[in-house]
């Protein structure tokens, strides 16, 4: 196999699998990139048997073949490469080597038959607006548990279903502390798998997210047997659905009450991040005070010292006092963009809900600590 591709159009591609192959390196191939050339055209796989990447990339093809090298250390060579052409070409014994400009590379790669095979996927009708799908992903990943025990915790959960007659795409995560959902309006008839709801891995969230950053248009999005994949023309990225049940979130959601407090935003979260400051390095515990037309940050800290801070806000509900960790409540707060936020508490014991102030479709639940 051998072709001429430029730096920047190779980088790219090398790029982009960067956060897909596996590190540990249990399985040596899967350490590998495939790169197959053909069609004027070469085509780059990564995958760890979890999350898979296949792009395609305009190329100057001599000789067709395919070949697996280290996606790291090839990474790093044309990372550093001036920006000319690049001469690739493989040998025998699957030694691969590289040549741009006055420098010359030689590679030790692996069998290509070696390599897992990446499903064949056909473009689906099913387009989702790009700008949207980041939108629900950026208000639910930060939420996704990181304990690995609690597996069915490490992803957000999908679920399609029709509200009010409209059809809405649903997004939640939740790591047991807080839990966030949005909802968004979707046009095209989805197929049972979303009615009945499944649960994509943290990991290949991230890579969507990485790869909505930069593609211009719509995307497809499909389900093959338990996989999730999103496509266009040149790129396809697919992932296993984590296996076991979303816990019912519904039942953990606050109905509103009457302890409906309105907030400005950056007011609030600019004051929390100043309170935290002096609040255990642990817990980050602060304590919030409802009264009307106020809100009182608190924080104490044998080591440390203690702070208070008072917010005006909109308010005509009980006196509450309660705990929270800070951290929780800011990260909420970092992915609103509204001007002001509902904060509804039903007392001072109870889970606090969080929403902005002109969009109820989107969500957040923080359950309270003790201080």
């Amino acid at each position: 196999m051998q072709f001429i591709i430029s730096k920047n159009i190779f980088l790219e591609g090398l790029t982009k699998v960067q956060g897909i192959v596996e590190k540990r390196h249990t399985i040596p191939i899967l350490a590998n990139v495939l790169i197959e050339a053909e069609n004027n055209e070469i085509t780059i796989t990564a995958t760890d048997l979890e999350v898979g990447l296949k792009s395609k990339y305009k190329a100057q093809i001599i000789e067709e073949g395919k070949i697996t090298v280290s996606a790291k250390k090839l990474y790093e060579i044309i990372k550093e490469l001036p920006d000319k052409n690049i001469n690739f070409n493989s040998k025998n014994n699957y030694w691969v080597e590289i040549k741009c400009h006055k420098s010359l590379f030689n590679l030790v790669g692996l069998s290509p038959e070696e390599f897992p095979k990446f499903p064949d996927i056909e473009l689906s009708n099913n387009t989702i607006d790009k700008n949207s799908l980041n939108e629900m992903i950026e208000k639910t990943l930060f939420s996704v548990s990181n304990d690995e025990t609690k597996f069915n915790l490490t992803g957000i959960y999908i679920k399609a279903e029709k509200i009010d007659n409209i059809n809405k795409m649903i997004f939640v995560s939740t790591d047991g502390h807080r839990l966030s959902m949005i909802q968004r309006k979707y046009e095209n008839e989805l197929d049972l798998k979303y009615k009945e709801g499944f649960i994509l891995p943290k990991k290949g969230i991230i890579e969507i997210k990485k790869l909505l950053e930069t593609m211009e248009e719509n995307i497809n999005i499909g389900i093959l047997d338990n996989n999730f994949f999103i496509s266009n023309r040149k790129i396809t990225l697919i992932m296993r659905m984590v296996d076991g049940d979303f816990p019912d979130y519904k039942r953990v959601i606050p109905d509103k009450g009457k302890n409906a407090a309105i907030i400005n935003k950056n007011l609030f979260l600019h004051a929390l991040k100043r309170i935290s400051i002096l609040s255990s390095e642990k817990s980050k515990g602060i304590k919030i005070n409802l009264r009307k037309d106020s809100l009182i940050l608190t924080s104490s800290s044998p080591d440390l010292g203690d702070a208070k801070e008072e917010i005006d806000i909109t308010y005509s509900g009980d006196e509450i006092s309660i705990g929270f960790n800070a951290k929780y409540i800011i990260e909420i707060l970092q992915v609103i963009k509204s001007e002001n936020i509902i904060f509804n508490l039903k007392d001072n014991i109870s889970p606090g809900r969080i929403n902005p102030e002109d969009d109820e479709d989107h969500l957040s639940v923080v359950m309270p600590m003790r201080l």
